[in-house]
């Protein structure tokens, strides 16, 4: 269980630094006026999007495991709160996604102000899972 536990963290982690450094690059991108700047932004979040892919879907699968071997948590309240906020995590990424493939083909609308406003939603979802996880308030 210790080793789940270590994965899953290991992988949240991962899944984190994404969430945190995309919109990052976003803002870059937003405010470049030089197209060889651009590019090579573009290419640093298309591939920096891919790990955190990984980091999402393998921080899901050890997260499962977790949960197969403690079926118990289902039964929790911060358990449902934490998963509530995963699954909107999710639909973060996959937004953010989104908004890669309009700077892929030049049709992003967001300003720098948007993206510097988005990057705080990964911190906003931290500080309310860890202590879910960690103190199980309810």
């Amino acid at each position: 269980m210790l080793w789940l536990k270590a994965l899953h963290l290991i992988f949240m982690v991962t899944w984190f630094a994404g969430l945190f450094y995309l919109p990052r690059i976003y803002v870059y991108l937003t405010e470049a006026t030089d197209e060889a700047v651009r590019a090579t932004l573009r290419t640093m979040a298309q591939r920096l999007y891919r790990i955190t892919l990984v980091g999402m879907v393998l921080t899901w699968v050890f997260g499962i495991a977790l949960l197969v071997w403690n079926p118990g948590y289902l039964s929790m309240g911060w358990l449902h709160v934490k998963l509530l906020l995963v699954v909107a995590l999710s639909g973060y990424l996959g937004w953010l996604k989104v908004h890669l493939r309009r700077f892929t083909a030049g049709t992003n609308t967001g300003t720098s102000r948007f993206w510097r406003i988005a990057n705080e939603v990964p911190a906003v979802v931290l500080l309310l899972v860890v202590p879910l996880a960690v103190l199980r308030p309810f």
